[in-house]
């Protein structure tokens, strides 16, 4: 990984462009993320509070349909993003927040107003700690991605399982190690856009459009921070 200290100056990209300093580029790549989780929780909220909610979850096969879509966008973004143009990117990345909003208005169909505010704060703070270690750490956290993905591929088989399996008793462990995951992910995606800029430099197209990749990544570690919270509060309310 390349030393920290030249991402502190702003300089000149592989492209020969000027590069904007590293800080605004965070910045912005937070911007954006932020930004998809404003629409993502618009939406969610908007279906909530109208007959829409009834009329789109009265059909059972609209979680599968919601899926499905979420994934040919993601991969559509992640597999052409460089042949992608910068705007794109960015009306796939809101395509998918917008998706996401109609599966979350099931979500918060499910639990109290008050326990989704709560989780939301306790999300919000547990993800700007390690945002923050993510971006002033000198350690290359690049050696926990294998740790992590595999991380990633347990949780994405438990759940699998559990929808043919009785695994309920297990949730509150595999809870606790999503949430320890999405954490170590948080500071490890936010490190990899010091990478990017390195690599592309802020002001180019390249390195504008993986700034919304990040903010893509941080915007579901965020997102899944959230979710496992919130089912934990749920249990510890039953």
């Amino acid at each position: 990984m390349a030393n920290n200290d030249m991402f502190n100056e702003p300089g000149y990209g592989y492209t020969g462009e000027m590069r904007e300093p590293i800080g605004v580029y965070t910045a912005k790549t937070f911007g954006w993320m932020a930004l998809g989780l404003v629409v993502t929780f618009a939406v969610a909220f908007f279906i909530d509070v109208t007959p829409l909610v009834f009329i789109l979850y009265g059909n059972g096969i609209l979680p599968f349909i919601l899926l499905i879509a979420e994934l040919i966008v993601v991969g559509v973004l992640s597999a052409r993003v460089h042949s992608l143009s910068v705007g794109g990117a960015r009306a796939l990345f809101f395509l998918y927040a917008i998706i996401n909003g109609v599966t979350f208005a099931g979500v918060f169909f499910l639990y109290d107003l008050n326990m989704v505010i709560f989780a939301f704060g306790i999300a919000a703070l547990y993800f700007g700690v390690l945002a923050a270690y993510g971006y002033i750490t000198k350690r290359d956290l690049t050696r926990l991605g294998p740790l992590l993905f595999a991380g990633l591929i347990f949780l994405a088989v438990f759940w699998l399982l559990s929808l043919f399996l009785p695994l309920s008793g297990f949730e509150r462990i595999v809870c606790l190690i999503g949430l320890v995951i999405f954490m170590g992910l948080t500071a490890y995606d936010t490190q990899k856009i010091k990478l990017y800029y390195a690599s592309f430099g802020g002001e180019s197209e390249m390195g504008r459009k993986f700034s919304i990749i990040s903010a893509l990544e941080l915007y579901l570690d965020f997102l899944n921070i959230f979710l496992y919270i919130l089912r934990l509060l749920a249990r510890h309310r039953d």
